[in-house]
Formats: structure tokens, C-alpha cells, sequence
């Protein structure tokens, strides 16, 4: 009680501000989030492996050398434990057909690095960089090893980003000063705290004559493009490929498949061991931030295994008959890009005292706008971005399929997505849907003797990750008072669910000035674009336009808290209708009496709509006409933000892939998978291990090569502009970095050696300098 009525002082607080902040503001017209007002700002989450030997390869080297396969094999060796425990782990190291290794390691020879990289190195070791006298990191030992009869470095994928760049810049022989200074800049920007490497974009572009999203997805090509070249370098530079290692990297969004098989057979300290960031970049205290996420591992373990009593409490769970889930969930090992926009003149309200923009009004119009914007997020699931994975009868358990699903729904709304989810796929036999009994071999042969398929789904990803925590009915997380999120983590700590010490999770979350520098937000909802240049655009584009039409909404009183009130059952109402889109479920049921006013002026623009027989009091609405209705509510309430921003064309495009699967996110990354599944099968004729095994290799070899033709289409474009508009400063360029020829002469000359990843080390160092003098053209422009 005492909690509900501090939230009520706090929110009546904010909406007092708020309402003097709106009656202030009537005589200047403000458009957040319009035109050259807009940036964006990406943070990129990447997979990497190592292709090679077991022999040669620091994970599988790693395993064999640890106590815990020591002890295993000892005690199966006396009879105190199964053979079957090391013979499954033997089969994992020994029977990689593919031999790549997700998330391996790299070891390097120390004597390939430059004086200065070996300097850099030493100060990331540091326990504490502000502090050089504090010394070394107590963990410092593991990043050296014996490997080949000679002592090695051992270091993540992740910071052999920033030591491929550290040593590309510093190894040159001229290289201007600008250009140096730069590199060395952009450092900070290679960091990881999870598994994948975090890559923060290297510019902010900002909106001018073309579109925010046209700039993202350039700028998002062009980083990724770097990325791969430093890899390459990296293992033409320190000869990994001569010591038996080639790194990769490239967007994936799923945890690896062979990573979850490992995930099972080894215990959870031992998988964190292997496979959670050192956080050697990005922090001045890797050691503490290490210890950060290996306190979110645990806790996303131990939340995901307490999503079993919620499911027994919803009736979907109805027996003791369950699959436990793993005590170590793989969950952070997914990946995705996350956007933030943001606008100069909220932040240059909120930096001027006098204009009534104080926190607490960010803060209230900002959850408002956060609650308009989660109705609009089904339009670019699937048709922008996806994650298609494919599900077996066999593994068809709730406890397992439904991810995170009861920790961010309601049980009205989790019984009703689960009974959807299972007439959808293919788990009938003679009018009856089947889940798993239990015993995997029973489960099988029951599969194969009734034909029961199991599933497809467009974006896993959004499942297998806590992509956001539902409110309880004491701590609303949106309900425009400043501590709002802090009193919800409380009180989800109490329950087993979250910490407090993590970050707010949200489907879109704030930016506030006073913690990023900026008033903006971010989405979190992207996870894998088939193109750049196109479907990111295209997302990113109606991203800005939804949260201006958001904001539009609340700064012309339109819509308020109370039209969307903060009960957990109407939380649940609105994102159900993402996590079904995100299933694929073609129908959802709303309450004909829903107190989201929102929401009922949406459900007004649905043609076809009607009473459900079996839910007494709701609504059947199919998910194609809700997303065509939230189109037809953007051209009525933003026609003028429509041809202001000039993304008409973007939502017709979106609108053609609503209604034709084979154009969205979802169909081409589906299509391409087939092409590499066994004789052109369709995804339901073959086993999840083999689709999403091809899914793996699709993402690493085709698309990644597609993803760089975009970079380096980016590039040539960039360099025309560098040739034609140099700037004094930087006219010894084409001499010293572009060997005499024009820059985009030399790029087009070379193309298809960095498509083929065959290019010298030289080549390569050029094209690292060519990257780096566009970016900082584009730096000086601004």
C-alpha cells in the first residue's frame, strides 16, 4: 500500500510539470524527432567463431585442458559417473564436422604486435586504468598460454577487434596525423559485456536531406564493413590462419546450436567461464563489469527456471511432467542492433532550466510516449527484421518454447498465445493438438509415426531473450514517475524474476539526458536485417515516425497516461499482439470493453474484426488487419509528419510486405536458409538441427558476403565524395594511403579480394586507412 501511494505522489508530481510545461510551450511549436532534428546511434551485437582443428582452436584447447574435463573423466573412470557424460562431451570436440567453433577464442603469437598495441594491451590488464600503480587484473593470467611448443596470447574475438585496429594504426609507416588520432579514437568503440562483441556505431549521422533511416543503414553498412576488414587482418596481420585459426565474424541472431548443446552438457560456472566477456574494453574496471554480467547470466538462469510456477499457475502447465530448463540459459548469446534516436531540441529544452523541461516532465512525456509506441512495433516484426527458427514436435514443451513469455505477459494473455501458438503449427492428429509426453526417444518415434511437424517461427530471438518486464500492480514501470523502474526491479527482485543492479528491460526504453547525454530512445527490437541499405532504412525510418507521431500525440494533448492505463492485464493486452507477431500467430483476442482507449481508436480502423466465440467479451482480431489499421492510422494522424519526413514510399513498401510473407524480413531470410537445406527442402520436411544448422552457415557465408558487397557499395560512394570535396588537410591522403589512385579507383579495384577475404595484409591495412578518412570527412562535415 505504502508503495502505491509514494508511486501516486511521485506520478501527480510529474503531471503537474508536465501540464505547466504544456501551458509554457504554447507559443513555440515544437516537432521532436522532424526532419534535421533527428540522430541515430547504433549498437551492433555480432557472432564470431573460429574455423579449424580441434587441435589448433582455443575453445575445444581450452575444454580439454580445464579441471572440469579432468575430473569428469577421472570419476567416469572409477564408476562414479556415467560414460555417456564424456562421451557426449567427446563427440562435441572431437565430431565437429563443420569445425567452426562459436565464440572461441583466438590465440596469437605475442611478438606479431606493435610496441604500441603491446602497450594498449598492457593497459587494458590493468585492475584499474585511472590507477596504473593499482596493478594488474587478478585474472590476467588467462590471457596467456602455451599452444604449438611456444607461448601465446588468448584473447576473445572481441578485443581482437580493437587490437586489429590498434595495430593497423599504429604499424603504418605514414599515416596523417588526423587519421591516426582517429583510429586510436575509435578504440573505445570495440567493447562487449555479454558474449558477441558490442560494436557502437562510429558516427551519429544526423537527418538532412535524406532520410535518418538512409543514414543508419549506410552507416551501419559501412561500420560492419570495417569490422570485417579488421578481421581479416587480424588473420593476415598475426597469422592466425598459419597457426591453424581463421576468425570470423558476421550477424547472427540465435545463440549457436552447437553452443547450446555445450550449454547442456557442462555446468553454468564452467559456461560463463568459457563464453561470458572478460570486458577487457570499454571499461575502466573490466574486472567488475565481468563480475556485472556474470551476475545477469545468473539471474536470467534463475529466472527463466522460475517461469515454471507461473505456467502451472496459467494452467498451461497442468502436471508434473516437465522438461526442466537449463540451470544456464544461452539466453545472452542471442543478437541483435539496437537503435537510439535522438532529438536536439528536447535536448536542448531539457539543458535550459528556464524552459520547464526537467526531468520529471522527460520522464512522464517519455513513458507516455514509450506506451503509444509499443501499440506500433508489431509493423517492422518479421517484415523489416527477423530471426526465423524452426521448433520439433519433440522439443515442443512450453517450459522451453515460450522462452520469457511468463514473465512478460499475463496468464489471461499466455494461455491465449499458447493456445494459439499450438493450433498453428503442425502438432495435430485426427482434430487434437499434441505436445510432448516427456521421454525424448518416445517423442520421436511419436513425431515421426503421426507426421506431427512442430513449428517455424519468424523471430525467435524475441522469445528466447527477456526483451522487456511486465509491471505489477503495485510498480507500473511507465506511469511517468522518475523511480517508476527502480520500484518495479525491487519488487521483481523480491520474486525471483530480476535484480536491481541490472538495467531496466523494455521493448523501447527512454534515453535521458541526465544518464546517456541525450533525450531519445532506443529500440530493442531488431533482430536481423536481410539488407542494410533497405530493410534497416526502412525500420529505422518508421521508427522515427512512430515516436514523432508519438510525440506529436502527447505535446498536442491527445493522448495521456490515462488513455493507456498502467494495469499489468492492459500492459499485457498491447504486447501480446507483438510476441504473437513475433510467433507468427495469425489472430490475437482484445477485450470489447478494454479500458486502452488507444487501442480501441486503433481497433476502430479494423475492417474485419469480430466477437470471439470461445472468449466471452473479446474481440478476434487477425494480426494482418491490425498492422494494415495501424497504417491507416499513421496517414490519417500523420499525414503532415508524412510528407514532412518524405517516407510515404516506406510505408507502402512496409504495406506490400504485410501482405506478401515471401518480401518481409522473415520470407527472404527463410528462402535463403533453403538454399542451403539438403536437396532445396522446405523448412517443415527437415529437422530443426538441420534448418537451423543451415541457418547458421547461411548467416556466415552467404549473407555475410552480401551484407559486405553493401559496405563496400557504401564505400565507393563515400570515396567519390572524398575525392571530389577533399578537405587541405587531407590531400597527402591519395599519396600516403591510396597509393597515388583516387580513392574509390582503389576500392572498385579490389572489391572482389575482400569478397573473397583473400587480400594481403597491405591491401588490407590501406582499405582500415580508407575507412577511417571517410570517417573522418563525415566527422568534419557535421
Amino acid at each position: 500500500m505504502g508503495r502505491k501511494v509514494l508511486h501516486s505522489e511521485q506520478t501527480r508530481k510529474s503531471e503537474i510539470e508536465s501540464i505547466g510545461f504544456l501551458r509554457k510551450k504554447t507559443t513555440t511549436k515544437l516537432e521532436p524527432f522532424i526532419g534535421a532534428d533527428s540522430t541515430a546511434g547504433m549498437e551492433y551485437e555480432l557472432q564470431v567463431a573460429v574455423e579449424g582443428l580441434c587441435k589448433d582452436v582455443d575453445l575445444p584447447q581450452t575444454i580439454l585442458g580445464s579441471n572440469y574435463y579432468g575430473n569428469i573423466v577421472k570419476r567416469a573412470n572409477r564408476g562414479d559417473l556415467a560414460p555417456g557424460s564424456v562421451d557426449a562431451l567427446n563427440t562435441f570436440l572431437y565430431k565437429n564436422e563443420s569445425n567452426i567453433w562459436e565464440n572461441s577464442w583466438v590465440r596469437i603469437r605475442p611478438y606479431l604486435l606493435s610496441s604500441w598495441t603491446r602497450e594498449m594491451l598492457a593497459d587494458d590488464l590493468l585492475a584499474d586504468k585511472k590507477n596504473r600503480d593499482g596493478g594488474r587484473r587478478k585474472d590476467a593470467g588467462r590471457y596467456s598460454c602455451m599452444h604449438q611448443e611456444s607461448e601465446m596470447l588468448r584473447l576473445p574475438i572481441s578485443y581482437l577487434l580493437k587490437l586489429s585496429l590498434a595495430q593497423a594504426v599504429s604499424s603504418a609507416i605514414s599515416l596523417p596525423q588526423e587519421i591516426g588520432s582517429l583510429g586510436k579514437k575509435l578504440l573505445g568503440h570495440l567493447v562487449s559485456d555479454n558474449t558477441s562483441p558490442e560494436i557502437l556505431s562510429f558516427t551519429i549521422p544526423r537527418a538532412d536531406t535524406r532520410s535518418i533511416g538512409d543514414l543508419a543503414g549506410a552507416e551501419t553498412a559501412r561500420t560492419l564493413l570495417l569490422c570485417q576488414l579488421l578481421i581479416q587482418y587480424a588473420n593476415t596481420a598475426f597469422r592466425l590462419e598459419e597457426s591453424g585459426q581463421k576468425s570470423l565474424l558476421y550477424f547472427a541472431p540465435h545463440a549457436p546450436a552447437r553452443q547450446k548443446h555445450l550449454n547442456d552438457l557442462v555446468p553454468d560456472g564452467f559456461y560463463r567461464h568459457l563464453f561470458m566477456s572478460p570486458c577487457l574494453s570499454g571499461w575502466d574496471r573490466g574486472e567488475e563489469k565481468y563480475q556485472y554480467m556474470a551476475l545477469c547470466h545468473k539471474t536470467l538462469s534463475r529466472s527463466r527456471l522460475n517461469t515454471i510456477s507461473k505456467l502451472k499457475d496459467a494452467g498451461i502447465i497442468v502436471n508434473n511432467l516437465v522438461v526442466l530448463p537449463n540451470t544456464s540459459s544461452t539466453c545472452l548469446a542471442n543478437n541483435g542492433i539496437h537503435v537510439s534516436l535522438g532529438s536536439a531540441v528536447l535536448g536542448e529544452l531539457a539543458e535550459t532550466p528556464e524552459a520547464g523541461f526537467t526531468p520529471a516532465v522527460e520522464k512522464y512525456f517519455g513513458d507516455l510516449v514509450i506506451k503509444i509506441v509499443e501499440h506500433f512495433l508489431p509493423l517492422t516484426v518479421g517484415t523489416c527484421s527477423a530471426a526465423p527458427y524452426r521448433i520439433d514436435f519433440q522439443d515442443f514443451h512450453p517450459e522451453n518454447v515460450l522462452g520469457f513469455l511468463p514473465h512478460e505477459l499475463d496468464y489471461t494473455h499466455l494461455r491465449m498465445v499458447w493456445r494459439r501458438w499450438k493450433k498453428k503449427a503442425d502438432l495435430r492428429f485426427f482434430g487434437r493438438s499434441f505436445t510432448p509426453f516427456g521421454p525424448r526417444w518416445f517423442d520421436t518415434l511419436f513425431a515421426k509415426t503421426f507426421g506431427l511437424r512442430g513449428d517455424i517461427v519468424p523471430d525467435f530471438r524475441l522469445l528466447d531473450y527477456f526483451v522487456t518486464l511486465l509491471s505489477t500492480e503495485s510498480s507500473p514501470a511507465l506511469n511517468g514517475a522518475l523511480e517508476s523502474h527502480d520500484q518495479l526491479k525491487e519488487e521483481l527482485m523480491d520474486m525471483g524474476v530480476f535484480d536491481t543492479r541490472m538495467s531496466i528491460y523494455l521493448l523501447y526504453r527512454q534515453r535521458l539526458l541526465a544518464t546517456s547525454g541525450y533525450c531519445g530512445f532506443e529500440g530493442r527490437s531488431y533482430s536481423l536485417f536481410p539488407s542494410h541499405l533497405e530493410d534497416m532504412a526502412e525500420a529505422v525510418d518508421i521508427q522515427n515516425l512512430i515516436t514523432a507521431l508519438a510525440y506529436k500525440y502527447v505535446l498536442q494533448e491527445k493522448v495521456c497516461h490515462s488513455d493507456i492505463p498502467d494495469v499489468p492485464s492492459l500492459e499485457s493486452e498491447r504486447r501480446q499482439i507483438f510476441f504473437g507477431t513475433a510467433i507468427g500467430i495469425p489472430t490475437f483476442y482484445v477485450r470489447s470493453d478494454t479500458g486502452n482507449r488507444f487501442l480501441r481508436r486503433i481497433l476502430d480502423h479494423v475492417h474485419t474484426s469480430r466477437k470471439s466465440n470461445r472468449y466471452r467479451g473479446y474481440l478476434r482480431v487477425k494480426n494482418t488487419d491490425y498492422r494494415l489499421a495501424l497504417l491507416r492510422v499513421i496517414k490519417e494522424d500523420g499525414a503532415e509528419l508524412l510528407e514532412k519526413l518524405q517516407v510515404g514510399d516506406r510505408l507502402r513498401s512496409l504495406e506490400e510486405k504485410i501482405l506478401d510473407f515471401d518480401r518481409t524480413a522473415g520470407g527472404r531470410l527463410t528462402a535463403g536458409v533453403c538454399r542451403h537445406l539438403p536437396s532445396r527442402q522446405t523448412p517443415l520436411s527437415v529437422s530443426s538441427d538441420v534448418f537451423n544448422c543451415s541457418a547458421e552457415k547461411y548467416y556466415r557465408t552467404e549473407l555475410k558476403k552480401f551484407h559486405i558487397r553493401e559496405g563496400l557499395e557504401v564505400l565507393v560512394q563515400d570515396c567519390l565524395r572524398l575525392d571530389k570535396n577533399r578537405e587541405p588537410r587531407l590531400q597527402h591522403i591519395g599519396a600516403d594511403v591510396f597509393g597515388g589512385a583516387g580513392a574509390a579507383e582503389y576500392v572498385a579495384r579490389n572489391i572482389e579480394t575482400i569478397l573473397s577475404e583473400k587480400a594481403d595484409e597491405i591491401t588490407l591495412q590501406k582499405f582500415i586507412h580508407i575507412c577511417l578518412a571517410v570517417i573522418h570527412d563525415s566527422s568534419q562535415r557535421k
